[in-house]
């Protein structure tokens, strides 16, 4: 009876792996994805003093990799996507990658370094700046 159940915890335990894989596979959009194509369809709403804070800090530390108003480059992903809506990515997946870095996931653009020179209250307000572009666009 123990080898049957471990056989099959095994192989409910693989089947839920493949079934992950796929999920989140599938849902990493295609590498070759155009970024000019993301940055023209972008809605632009009007920032809070706050959110401009957010902004000057997100231009200064993130947009080269991440593209103006967070729409990817050739460096780096959009953070204007659905990957990265908060019931995905919440704000502290935010703030631990900014501050620690973080192994590439979802996209094929590499490992993203700790970003120097920010504090966790910097990436605050780069994070409430990149949700006020994402709910503006649809991702909330």
């Amino acid at each position: 009876m123990g080898r049957k159940s471990a056989f099959i915890a095994i192989a409910l335990l693989a089947v839920a792996l493949i079934a992950w894989l796929v999920l989140f596979r599938s849902e990493a959009p295609d590498p070759a994805m155009e970024q000019s194509d993301v940055s023209l369809s972008l809605s632009i709403p009007d920032f809070s003093t706050e959110q401009l804070a957010g902004k000057a800090l997100f231009d200064a530390n993130c947009a080269t990799c991440h593209g103006a108003n967070a729409a990817g480059s050739e460096q780096g992903p959009p953070l204007v996507h659905r990957i990265y809506e908060p019931s995905h990515h919440g704000d502290q997946a935010f703030i631990l990658a900014a501050l620690n870095g973080v192994r590439a996931h979802h996209w094929q653009f590499g490992n993203m370094p700790p970003v120097k020179g920010v504090s966790e209250s910097d990436v605050g307000k780069i994070t409430n700046y990149i949700r006020t572009i994402q709910r503006a666009n649809g991702i909330d």
